[in-house]
């Protein structure tokens, strides 16, 4: 999740500032702090980036180099172990690594491209459904600041022109969409302006895209298109983003299907006020700021969730029979390139429930809880 969170500045960041009067010319700096907080309650320096981010990306490098223990590897400033492993499971479900660790082909791929890893899983999974030029606009969009701006003074021009642009289905379809129309217009600054787009933003998304493109050729990843079948796009989102998948919890409300997160669609999301509330959908990151806000949605069939990432969730009938009993029953073989990994994690699950089992045998008291008993006549008095 990301949050724009607000903390005291450092010491040296406050003096760093402070050097820019005078620089050029007379100046003066003035504190909105006073002495006695900034030689007791500032921290000396800041603190780096590499201990308060995302580090998927790191370790996927530190992979392809051939770095085994990440746990022992010397930072010049150590991330939290918490961060690493954490990092390292987001891989493992990506099918990044295996359930030893270990780098997979499918990692060695990804580090090719310098991209955070979801998007990279993105782009292969493209290449598989065969829209992979479709999925590099979808990338590339994402990799630069949005393009849609929204003067002061003309809200609801701005907001009309961007309702033509929308794909009700997906808001990586309607990024798709404006680089489309986009070059069809013939890039033209003028055009941008009538539509309320920023042109800088689209020519970068241009850059970015003809240097992914570059980069597929020389991993001879096939150039392919899909036309209008835009669901094969869908479904390549869903490769990446499934483990961000939501369900519907109500009238605009959705739930986080593995932390139970309550998160809402963003407010400039093509599916806010679309008319229809679909029942599963993934994200590209959730947004605090009032509330939990998804951003960049995309609406997806469950069979894609319970096909892309089966060691989360399993399709179930209204039998009680789920997906891989109805493909024995039918005399049909199913594998998946992550069988091992859901052996190994279904293994520490069952190991988590007989330690469990084992604590209830004991007798073990927990702190703060009631056993339920029943509301008899005796226990009252009566």
């Amino acid at each position: 999740m990301d949050a724009l969170l607000l903390c005291p500045t450092s010491r040296a960041s406050a003096n760093q500032r402070s050097g820019r009067a005078g620089r050029t010319g007379p100046g003066r700096a003035y504190r909105l702090f006073t002495a006695n907080a900034m030689a007791n309650e500032m921290l000396e320096s800041s603190v780096p980036e590499i201990q308060r981010t995302n580090l998927s990306h790191v370790v996927l490098l530190l992979k392809s180099l051939g770095v085994r223990d990440l746990l022992e590897f010397d930072f010049m400033d150590p991330p939290p172990e918490e961060n690493i492993v954490k990092s390292m499971h987001g891989l493992w479900m990506l099918g990044a690594l295996d359930s030893h660790g270990n780098l997979t082909d499918l990692g060695r791929r990804m580090a090719t491209f310098p991209l955070d890893p979801p998007l990279a899983k993105m782009l292969l999974a493209g290449e598989r459904e065969g829209c992979s030029q479709e999925v590099a606009t979808i990338v590339a969009m994402l990799s630069v600041p949005s393009v849609f701006f929204r003067p002061r003074d003309r809200e609801e021009e701005a907001d009309a022109a961007r309702e033509k642009f929308f794909v009700p289905e997906s808001d990586h379809l309607t990024l798709l969409h404006v680089y489309q129309r986009w070059r069809s217009g013939g890039e033209r600054a003028d055009w941008c302006a009538k539509h309320f787009l920023n042109a800088r933003g689209l020519r970068r998304a241009k850059e970015v895209r003809s240097q992914l493109i570059e980069v597929m050729k020389d991993e001879k990843i096939a150039l392919t298109t899909c036309g209008t079948d835009w669901d094969s796009i869908r479904k390549a989102v869903t490769s990446a983003y499934f483990h961000q998948a939501a369900k519907m919890k109500g009238i605009g409300e959705y739930i986080n299907m593995r932390s139970a997160v309550v998160c809402a669609v963003h407010p400039t999301s093509s599916l806010y006020g679309a008319g229809f509330t679909p029942d599963y959908v993934v994200y590209h990151e959730l947004i605090y700021t009032q509330k939990e806000y998804m951003s960049c949605v995309t609406v997806v069939e469950p069979q894609w969730l319970a096909e892309m990432g089966p060691m989360f969730f399993t399709l179930k009938y209204s039998g009680g029979r789920t997906l891989k009993t109805n493909s024995a029953a039918a005399g049909e073989e199913q594998s998946t390139p992550y069988q091992d990994d859901v052996s190994a994690a279904s293994s520490v699950q069952n190991k988590i429930e007989k330690s469990r089992k084992r604590a209830n045998a004991r007798g073990m008291v927990t702190p703060g809880r009631r056993d339920k008993v029943p509301r008899t006549p005796a226990r009252f008095g009566m």
